[in-house]
């Protein structure tokens, strides 16, 4: 089972004690701040929580599952999340 963003918008409005509205809009915030973050190298760490950072991929080789051939795939980017201490307690219950 999971949350989707209209049931995670209703979750964070009751707990906060926030209308649905301005949890949507702390949530888009939130998700903004993110990817402008990870997009200039910068790490986000929400402590006890998660820490979010982009990581380097270096250039390798590869096959192409169908043919069998080998191809080159070029250097790129990638994300990297970290579970906080408050997720990994929750997740060990």
């Amino acid at each position: 089972m999971s949350l989707n963003r209209t049931e995670l918008i209703a979750a964070i409005a009751e707990k906060a004690n926030l209308s649905k509205s301005d949890a949507d809009k702390a949530l888009a915030a939130l998700q903004e701040v993110l990817v402008e973050s990870l997009a200039n190298g910068e790490a986000v760490k929400i402590t006890g929580l998660l820490a979010v950072e982009r990581t380097e991929r270096a250039a390798r080789k590869g096959r192409n599952p169908r043919t069998g051939e080998e191809i080159e795939i070029p250097a790129g980017f990638g994300v990297k999340l970290t579970a906080g201490s408050a997720l990994k307690k929750a997740v060990a219950k």
